[in-house]
This record gives structure tokens, C-alpha cells and sequence, in this order.
């Protein structure tokens, strides 16, 4: 299928766009590595959607059953959303607004972050404490454990609490370090900001038109295949406002 739309590209016009991008960087990708031309294409496409659309969905599916589950953050994000005006064109979207979703956002990647761990790789051996860590070994970050960790978020880690965002997260966690739903250090998403982005504009615009109720029949059962995702799925009861 990516392939077929690459065809397609190159019959046609050499529209400015990220696939033109990938394309161009596929014509030089022989020039440093062994990956043949296609190869290149279609893992970089597979990444983009993978990181970019699965990891949004499963977000934006969390912030609404965790919404619904809280009646006053909900109404409290509508309120905000209705009274920016913001919501009529969204054709410009500064950082200065949408506070308090912002924060219902941090708090869902918090407790349901798409990615279970981080892998990353020693460069050179070090020691941490008493463990040794060879180098080339490959170390799996838990993110939930750290994001969840009382030690560092409080007695009331596990539950849903915006608020502890609404100072930053320097303020929110005992180490800052800890909250990683993009990862971090040199290797940390780079797509963060669309992500937050993208984000906000879908949840103003749908929260903005809709209040949400969880159904009866709602059974929380968050499962890991490619991102953290409900096993039975969300389908909360919605009431146009």
C-alpha cells in the first residue's frame, strides 16, 4: 500500500510534504548505509504512523473514558474551551490557552502512557549504585512504574488528579526526569509538540459540541499490543451541549 502511494508521488507532482521529504532522503540513503531504496521508504512510513497515529488514538481514547469517569474536570475543560472562542477557528492555537486541558492531557499520558517502556542502549560500561552495567547492554525503562511511583508523585499517584500539572512538571514530580511519556534525553520524541497539538485541537473541538458519560458496561482493561490501549474498548454514552 505505501509503496503503491509512492508510485503515484512519482507520477505526479512534487508536492512540498513529508512523504516528498522521506523520498528525497531515500535518493541519498545509499550513500551512508545498506538499505535499499524501498526499504527505507516504507520503515520510515511505518514509523510515522505507528508513533504518530497509534500513539494519538489510544490518548485521545483514554482522555474521554477518564473524563467521563470525572464529570467536574470535564466540565471544567468545557467551560474553558467555550469561553476561548478558540473553539469557532482553529486556525492558530497558542500555548497561552487551553490550560486546563492542557493539564487533563499531561495527567492521561501520565496514567495511560502509549508506550509500556523505553529501550535504550549502554554506550560504555557504568556503574549505578552497586549495579554494574556493561556496555552494549540494552536497558527497558518502565515507564508506568515511574509514572505511577508514590515516591515521586505522592500518596495519590494512581489516581486521576490534573491539578498536580497545573504549577508545570518540575512542580508535579519529585524528579522530573520520571515523567517520560515521549521519552527523554537526546533520543526523546521528536514529534512531542505536534502530539500535544493535535491533541488539544481534537478534544476542544469534540468537548466542545459533546458531554460524555461512561456506560454501564464499560470494563476498564488497559492491554499493551503496540501502544497501551482498553481491551474492550471505549464507548462512552455522548450528549450534544
Amino acid at each position: 500500500m505505501i509503496l503503491k502511494l509512492v508510485k503515484q508521488r512519482v507520477e505526479a507532482s512534487n508536492e512540498k510534504d513529508l512523504l516528498q521529504m522521506i523520498l528525497e532522503g531515500a535518493k541519498s540513503s545509499a550513500d551512508y548505509n545498506d538499505l535499499s531504496h524501498n526499504k527505507f521508504i516504507v520503515d520510515n512510513c511505518k514509523t510515522l504512523f505507528f508513533a504518530g497515529h497509534e500513539t494519538i488514538a489510544s490518548t485521545a481514547s483514554w482522555s474521554f473514558m477518564l473524563l467521563a469517569a470525572h464529570p467536574d474536570w470535564q466540565a471544567r475543560v468545557h467551560d474553558e474551551i467555550v469561553h476561548s472562542k478558540i473553539h469557532k477557528e482553529m486556525r492558530a492555537l497558542p500555548s497561552c490557552i487551553f490550560v486546563q486541558l492542557k493539564m487533563v492531557i499531561q495527567e492521561v499520558l501520565r496514567l495511560c502512557a502509549p508506550a509500556v517502556f523505553v529501550t535504550r542502549e549502554a554506550l560504555e560500561t557504568v556503574t549505578l549504585k552497586n549495579i554494574v552495567i556493561p556496555k552494549g547492554v540494552q536497558l527497558q525503562i518502565q515507564v508506568p512504574f515511574l509514572h505511577q511511583n508514590p515516591d515521586l508523585w505522592g500518596p495519590n499517584a494512581h489516581k486521576f488528579n490534573p491539578e498536580r500539572f497545573a504549577n508545570g512538571i518540575m512542580a508535579a514530580c519529585q524528579s522530573p526526569q520520571a515523567y517520560m511519556p515521549f521519552g527523554n534525553g537526546p533520543r526523546i520524541s521528536v514529534g512531542r509538540h505536534w502530539a500535544m497539538t493535535e491533541l488539544k485541537v481534537m478534544l476542544a473541538l469534540i468537548l466542545s459540541k459533546f458531554s460524555f458519560s461512561l456506560s454501564p458496561t464499560y470494563r476498564h482493561s488497559p492491554v499493551y499490543t503496540m501502544v497501551v490501549e482498553p481491551e474492550h474498548g471505549i464507548i462512552p454514552h455522548a450528549t450534544r451541549v
